[in-house]
């Protein structure tokens, strides 16, 4: 594919090459396009053929409808169907709202799209990739961090795409001299907490517990040490939760939760505050 003008975009745009007629379409909106290279001038006063033109069903010059005419065109020159595409920041905005997240993240993460929507990387990402991946990084400069999985809930894009959109975005915002606050386990838990409905005296006693972990350098992300630690405390409290609850709302999957327990268990009398739990308490819980 080359850049060529289309005079429907107006703007210079990649065309797409038909070797059995020998056309070129506009690769965004496919309209029929000519390089300054061709042999053949158009006429100036010619307007070129548009997709929405076809959709409208008159007739064109061979008797057929547009419609009949547009299916006899190579796939590449053929309108795409459907409904037209959501403006991104609107799109933006669905996300944020999904996940009951402020106007302050929802203009973070606009502003954010506005910067690296033209970088060469994310030519080729789809649309609820980079919006996903924006609303990320917005979150992570809010200090409201969110789970790549929970943007991909939002708006079904896929988690490895926006896994790699987010860490691009986040790289060249480093460049521009941006900061993207780290991470920590606590940063989840009082999102995840109230999910669960959990009263204050746990959550306190989950923070806690959370520090300590880290301070024992226990080798699990953020979110897996989060959702563990809010299992352990839960089994210590009235209101028990069972390992499925915690990984439905963390969308940590279980077996991560279990093996994360396991980690965690040989130093469940050092993490655990005494103030929440005693010795004979933590000998209740089930074993690793």
């Amino acid at each position: 594919m080359s850049d060529t003008f289309c005079q429907l975009c107006k703007c210079f745009t990649e065309v797409v090459s038909d070797h059995a007629t020998g056309d070129t379409s506009c690769s965004e909106c496919g309209t029929l396009v000519v390089e300054e290279t061709s042999e053949w001038v158009p006429d100036p006063t010619r307007e070129p053929v548009s997709p929405v033109r076809l959709e409208s069903g008159v007739s064109g010059s061979n008797g057929a409808t547009e419609e009949e005419e547009e299916e006899a065109l190579p796939a590449p020159r053929r309108k795409r169907r459907g409904r037209p595409k959501r403006p991104p920041y609107e799109s933006i905005a669905e996300v944020a709202n999904r996940l009951g997240l402020g106007a302050t993240i929802k203009d973070r993460a606009s502003d954010i799209y506005k910067k690296v929507i033209d970088q060469k990387p994310l030519k080729y990402k789809t649309p609820a990739a980079v919006v996903a991946a924006c609303v990320y990084v917005a979150c992570r400069q809010e200090s409201n961090p969110r789970t790549v999985k929970e943007m991909c809930s939002a708006n079904g894009a896929k988690t490895k795409e926006v896994v790699r959109v987010k860490d691009f975005i986040m790289k060249y915002l480093v460049t521009e001299g941006q900061e993207i606050v780290i991470v920590h386990a606590a940063d989840f838990l009082t999102h995840f907490c109230s999910v669960l409905g959990m009263s204050n005296i746990e959550v306190m006693a989950a923070q806690e517990t959370v520090r300590n972990s880290e301070e024992l350098a226990i080798r699990r992300s953020p979110i897996s040490l989060a959702a563990v630690v809010i299992y352990i405390i839960a089994q210590l409290s009235n209101d028990k939760k069972a390992v499925r609850d915690v990984a439905l709302v963390t969308r940590v999957a279980e077996a991560t939760i279990r093996n994360s327990y396991k980690d965690v268990y040989p130093h469940l009398s050092e993490v655990i505050p005494t103030w929440f739990a005693k010795e004979k308490d933590l000998k209740q819980l089930p074993r690793a």
